[in-house]
C-alpha cells in the first residue's frame, strides 16, 4: 500500500498524527529505517528536526567511509547502485558510484522515501525535555516543537544526538570508556598519538608568553583513564576549483587572524621539515567526487577538526547544541580564509588553496556551506550488550548478525594540550585497522524493562572503541535496514522488540541484498538482489522494429 508523501509546510502541525512505526531522525540510517519499515507493510513516518534529508551522506561527507566494500549490502548497496544509475556508470562497465555529490545523494534519498510511502515530517525538531510520553516501557507519544504529536506501536531514534533515546529514559553514555571498564587496550586517554599529530615540535605559546588560541590549558589526563571528551567534530566541505561553479571562501564575521597563530607556526615548521611548503591536500585532506568537485576533510596537526569545542553537544541544550554549531562554522570558515588570504601561509599553498572555493551549486539554502555538522559520536546506548573492541578483533561473529562493518577504529582528536616540553601536542586519534565483522542485532535493542518498542541504529550500543569502527554511513544503514524490518516483524507478531524471531529477520535481510560474510560470492549475491529490484519488466509485446517476440 502506499501512503502520501508530505512535507512538514504542507501539514496542519496541531492534529495528532497516528503510524504504526514513527522514526526520528533524518538521517541516512534513518531513511533506511523508514523505508524498511514501510516496505514490510507498517504506515511509517520520518520525522527531521531540519529540512535536509540524509545526514552526512547529503551533508559533505561523498568521500564514503567504505572499508572492504564487499562487506556493504543490503540497502546501502541499494544506494550506491542507485548513485551509479545517477551516473550512468555503465558506461564505465560499473554499477555502483560510491562517492555522490551531496545534491544528488539527496535527490535519491528523497526518490526512496517517495516510492516506498513513507511520510516525511521535515522541522520537527523534538520537544526538549517533555517530548516523550511513556507507558511503562513502552513508549506512546511524541511530540515536537511546533505543536505536532505522532502516536505509533514502534519508534526508532536514528538522529545522531539520540535526544528520542534519552527522554524515553533509555540508559546510555558519552565520551571514553577506561581500559578497566571492558578490558580494551585501546580505551581512555591516549599515552602516545601518532596520527593526525603535529611532527615537528611547535611552541605552545607565543612570544608575549601567553597560550596560542585553540590550545586547551587543561592537563590530558592519565593514560587509559577515562573521559567525557568528544571526538571533534568537523564540516565536511564541498568545493570546486571549476571557476564557473567557484565561490571565494566566506570571511567569517569577526574573523580574527590571531586565532590561527598555531597554525601559522605550524605552516612555517613544517616547510623546513618537509624541504619545501605543504599542500592543500595535507592540510586538508581531498577526496575527489564527480563534476569537479572534492570532499574536504581533516588532516595532520592542525586542520578542519575543531578540537576539544564539542563536549557540552551531547548532553547540550538545543541552544548550546546552535551556539557549537555556530561556532564550529567561524572556525572553520576562518580556517580556509585564513589559508587563501593570510601573508603568513607560503605562497604556493596559499595559490592552490585560491584556486579552489566552495561550488555554487551545492547547499543553495545555507549559502553553499553544509547543513550538517559531522556529529562523529555523541551519545551511545548502553544496553544488556554492549560491542566491544574484542567484537572487532577477536569475537568477530554473531548468532543474531544483520549486517557486517569492516572500517578501521577511527577516532579523531579529542583534546590539544601542552606537554611536559612546552610544546601542543593532540591526543586522542586511534586509527587501528580491523577485520571485517558481524554486526548483531543486539546493540539495536534496549533493555527491554526500559523500552520495549524502541529501536536505537545510530546512538547503537558500543564502547567508544567499537563506535569508531561501526560510526560509518554504509554500517548506519545497514543497521537501519534490519531495525525497520524488525519494526514490522514486531508489529505482525504484537512482540517486543527484544522478542522478534531473529531467523525471520536475517532470512529477509538476505532476500533483500545483506551480507553476512566477507567473501566474493556473498557480495555477488548481494548484488545480484538488488539488480533484481531495477530489473526492467519482462516484455510481453512486440520488441522494437517490428520484430516478432521469440516465443519461449
Amino acid at each position: 500500500m502506499r501512503y502520501i508523501f508530505l512535507l512538514a509546510c504542507a501539514i496542519t502541525a496541531a492534529a495528532q498524527q497516528n503510524f504504526d512505526f514513527v522514526v526520528y531522525g533524518g538521517t541516512a540510517g534513518g531513511v533506511a529505517t523508514a523505508v524498511a519499515a514501510a516496505r514490510h507493510g507498517l504506515k511509517t513516518a520520518l520525522l527531521e528536526p531540519r529540512n535536509h534529508i540524509g545526514g552526512m551522506v547529503s551533508g559533505g561527507l561523498s568521500g564514503t567511509d567504505t572499508g572492504k566494500k564487499e562487506v556493504i549490502g543490503g540497502m546501502a548497496l541499494e544506494f550506491y547502485y542507485r548513485a551509479g544509475r545517477k551516473y550512468s556508470m555503465d558506461r564505465h562497465l560499473n554499477e555502483l558510484s560510491w562517492m555522490p555529490e551531496p545534491k544528488v545523494a539527496e535527490d535519491i534519498f528523497r526518490e526512496m522515501l517517495k516510492e516506498a510511502g513513507v511520510t516525511l515530517f521535515e522541522r520537527h525538531r523534538l520537544k526538549e525535555k517533555t517530548g516523550v510520553v511513556k507507558e511503562g516501557n513502552r513508549v506512546t507519544e511524541i511530540l515536537t516543537e511546533n505543536g505536532a504529536r505522532f502516536r505509533a506501536r514502534f519508534f526508532a531514534d536514528t538522529s545522531y544526538e539520540g535526544d528520542l533515546m534519552a527522554q524515553a529514559k533509555v540508559s546510555y553514555t558519552y565520551g571514553r570508556e577506561g581500559i578497566k571498564d571492558y578490558g580494551e587496550s585501546l580505551a581512555g586517554i591516549r599515552a602516545v598519538t601518532e596520527s593526525h599529530q603535529f611532527a615537528v615540535d611547535v611552541p605552545a605559546r607565543g612570544k608575549d608568553g601567553k597560550v596560542l588560541p585553540e590550545i586547551s590549558t587543561e592537563p590530558r589526563g592519565t593514560p587509559g583513564e577515562g573521559d567525557k571528551r568528544i571526538q571533534a567534530y568537523n564540516f565536511r566541505v564541498i568545493a570546486t576549483n571549476v571557476a564557473a561553479n567557484r565561490l571565494l571562501w566566506p570571511k567569517p564575521v569577526g574573523y580574527d587572524p590571531k586565532r590561527y597563530e598555531l597554525l601559522a607556526n605550524y605552516l612555517e615548521a613544517m616547510t623546513p621539515y618537509m624541504g619545501r611548503p605543504l599542500t592543500f591536500n595535507e592540510v586538508s585532506l581531498l577526496r575527489i567526487i564527480p563534476n569537479g568537485k572534492v570532499d574536504l576533510n581533516n588532516r595532520n596537526g592542525f586542520s578542519t577538526d575543531y578540537i576539544g569545542k564539542n563536549y557540552g553537544y551531547p548532553e547540550g541544550t538545543y541552544a548550546e547544541r546552535e551556539r557549537i554549531w555556530k561556532d564550529h562554522i567561524d572556525y572553520q570558515q576562518g580556517f580556509y580564509y585564513f589559508l587563501a588570504n593570510d601573508p603568513r601561509v607560503p605562497k604556493p599553498l596559499q595559490e592552490e588553496v585560491r584556486s579552489y572555493g566552495l561550488a555554487k551549486d551545492e547547499y543553495l539554502d545555507t549559502n553553499h556551506w553544509p547543513h550538517q555538522l559531522y556529529i562523529r559520536e555523541a551519545r551511545r546506548m548502553v544496553s544488556d550488550f554492549v560491542s566491544t573492541q574484542k567484537d572487532l578483533q577477536t569475537d568477530r561473529t554473531k548468532p543474531d548478525v544483520i549486517g557486517m562493518g569492516s572500517y578501521a577504529s577511527d577516532s579523531h582528536n579529542i583534546q590539544r594540550f601542552i606537554n611536559d616540553r612546552g610544546f601542543v601536542e593532540n591526543e586522542g586519534d586511534v586509527q587501528v585497522q580491523v577485520q571485517p565483522y558481524q554486526i548483531p542485532y543486539r546493540i539495536v535493542i534496549p533493555k527491554k524493562a526500559e523500552a520495549a518498542n524502541l529501536l536505537v541504529p545510530v546512538c547503537f550500543s558500543s564502547s567508544h572503541i567499537s563506535y569508531a569502527s561501526m560510526r560509518m554511513e554504509p554500517q548506519y544503514m545497514i543497521i537501519g535496514h534490519a531495525a525497520g524490518i524488525a519494526a514490522a516483524l514486531a508489529a505482525k507478531g504484537n512482540v517486543a522488540v527484544q522478542d522478534i524471531n531473529i531467523a525471520e529477520l536475517q532470512s529477509k535481510l538476505r532476500e533483500e541484498g545483506a551480507v553476512f560474510e566477507y567473501s566474493i560470492e556473498e557480495n555477488n549475491k548481494a548484488l545480484a538482489a538488488i539488480r533484481k529490484r531495477f530489473a526492467p519488466p519482462a516484455r510481453t509485446g512486440p520488441i522494437p522494429w517490428g520484430r516478432p517476440a521469440k516465443k519461449n
